[in-house]
């Protein structure tokens, strides 16, 4: 792990589950309006309105994974971010109301994220879930998955590569050096809980409660026990240098995505994660099951990197959207190893 200080260096696409799909009032339609650029379309089919969590969904503006996209059978590495957002004290601008019946319609262009610069075939799809409010509150209750059709497109490389470099070019140029003070020193405090944190995590993955295991991962076998021990390892050794490692923290919003309820975000086609004002509000370690934290922020951003364990968000966060995931998608869940991780140390 490297982080940037003021002063100087410091020390220096969502699986398909094979469980049975849930019930839900969406319906997601993808289609091709142009070389490489992609219009969803939500309806609520369901009785009920609803009032949608959108930040860090296809249905907001920021750069984040909206659909996944493969050539071949391979995934298109994503040149985007990867959001952690606080599920308190949201603000009414974090939420999209959507009533029985309506539909809405959002369009972007997945080169800007993906380089698509080899052209050719490519499937468009896009799965997860959003968690949602009740009409007059902005406090997560639950959430209602979906699952969009796959498009198949012919995309020119050329035209492709060109919005993705002038993408990437504007972002990089952000970038700005700033852990220093106060933020130094939680950086450091934060680091060395990750590191713990994991250590823990991965002795209960390891060999400890199936209870634990099946409740977080849906599963206890030797498999799973040993997918989750080994991302849990890679974890603190990552953790535990601030000189070293695949990663660069840094305390600076060089994409420009902060504010919004946005705690931190990483860039795993740079290795690089930034932290936000908000996260450094933050108490250092939880005082509940759940609650944001800022060693709690780091393990979940950790795992984002292609390094560790290449995890999605999949659009939601919180112990109730882990809960509602499957056992697949678990696994691929950034929150679901923090969660996962925070209920050993808070004896949930």
């Amino acid at each position: 792990m490297k982080f940037f200080a003021a002063l100087a260096m410091a020390a220096m696409a969502v699986a398909a589950p094979t469980e049975k799909r849930a019930p839900t009032p969406l319906d997601v339609k993808l289609e091709l309006v142009g070389n490489s650029e992609v219009k969803a379309t939500v309806t609520n089919t369901g009785k009920n309105n609803l009032k949608l969590f959108s930040t860090g969904t296809f249905l907001d503006d920021a750069p984040v994974e909206k659909v996944s996209v493969l050539s071949g059978d391979k995934p298109v590495t994503f040149d985007g971010v990867k959001l952690l957002i606080a599920t308190e004290n949201l603000e009414e601008d974090a939420f999209t109301r959507l009533d029985s019946g309506e539909s809405l319609e959002v369009t972007f262009d997945i080169a800007e994220y993906h380089d698509l610069s080899a052209g050719g075939a490519f499937k468009i799809s896009s799965e997860g879930a959003f968690s949602f409010a009740e009409a007059d509150s902005t406090e997560l209750v639950g959430s209602v998955p979906f699952t969009a059709n796959t498009v198949e497109a012919k995309v020119d490389g050329a035209s492709a590569a060109a919005v993705h470099t002038a993408f990437v070019n504007e972002k990089r140029t952000r970038v700005q050096s700033d852990c220093s003070g106060t933020r130094l020193s939680q950086t450091r405090s934060a680091l060395s809980g990750c590191a713990s944190w994991a250590s823990q995590a991965q002795s209960v993955a390891q060999s400890g409660s199936a209870t634990k295991m099946t409740e977080y991962f849906k599963s206890s076998s030797s498999s799973t026990r040993s997918t989750v021990a080994g991302v849990f390892s890679r974890m603190r050794s990552e953790c535990s240098s601030t000189s070293g490692g695949a990663s660069t923290f840094y305390c600076s919003d060089f994409y420009g995505v902060c504010g919004g309820g946005v705690i931190a975000y990483t860039v795993p086609s740079l290795s690089a994660m930034a932290y936000c004002p908000l996260h450094f509000s933050l108490p250092l370690s939880p005082s509940s099951c759940y609650g944001n934290n800022q060693i709690g922020t780091v393990v979940h951003e950790v795992t984002h990197l292609s390094q560790i364990a290449g995890t999605d968000d999949f659009g939601g966060y919180g112990y109730n959207f882990v809960r509602s995931l499957s056992a697949s998608q678990n696994l691929r869940h950034a929150d679901t190893y923090a969660l996962f991780a925070q209920s050993i140390i808070r004896g949930c």
